[in-house]
């Protein structure tokens, strides 16, 4: 396979072990694909993430919230961090902190997230609990752009997850998680290859 005419910069965000950091690096490893990993942030320090990114040769950084005076600084160093890869895209692989108005403000156009439901249902940190609670016999993972609010920007892409009767929170998180995965790979790939536009609440990729 020959590698595209414009290879994708992406910028990865990750808080912990790093799964879905290793599927994009993963993916990426093909030249087709369309994208390379220029570097991975994460929130804190000692992180299988970033052990998973060293063993790439992806060069790394952290900014810890209790590293800065106030949040507000702390946003303008992970902008900073982040707008020195120059990246085409970011995306939020587990990153567990809200990202603030200036990282928004230079990437919010471009800032990827996943969710483990399908989104507006069960917003928040306990989608599959939540989900499990109210008694859906359908959930899934959504691929969203960042916005101000809570697990409300623009939808890119949604895979469904059937409930099974005998799932806990644990066997349904996990098999959302496969789906997530495979779901963040798929689209990943599309946008960085054929483009997208944001028209409102409209994601279109051509």
């Amino acid at each position: 396979m020959t590698e595209p005419a414009s290879v994708a910069r992406v910028v990865v965000l990750i808080s912990g072990s790093g799964s879905n950091l290793q599927a994009l690096l993963d993916a990426t490893a093909d030249p087709a694909y369309g994208a390379r990993i220029v570097a991975v942030g994460a929130d804190r320090d000692g992180i299988a993430g970033l052990d998973r990114a060293a063993a790439a040769g992806v060069p790394t950084f952290v900014d810890r919230i209790a590293d800065h005076p106030t949040r507000e600084d702390w946003d303008a160093s992970l902008t900073a961090h982040v707008a020195a890869h120059q990246p085409d895209l970011v995306v939020s692989a587990g990153f567990l902190k809200l990202v603030g108005p200036r990282f928004l403000g230079a990437f919010g156009d471009r800032y990827l997230n996943t969710h483990n439901t399908l989104l507006p249902a069960f917003p928040g940190i306990h989608g599959p609990r939540d989900a499990l609670a109210y008694g859906v016999k359908v959930t899934g993972a959504t691929l969203f752009f960042v916005d101000a609010g809570m697990d409300t920007g623009p939808i890119v892409a949604q895979v469904a997850v059937p409930v099974c009767d005998d799932d806990d929170v644990e066997t349904l998180t996990e098999r959302i998680k496969e789906a997530e995965r495979r779901q963040l790979v798929e689209q990943v790939g599309r946008l960085v290859r054929e483009g997208w536009t944001i028209t409102g609440r409209k994601v279109t990729i051509p």
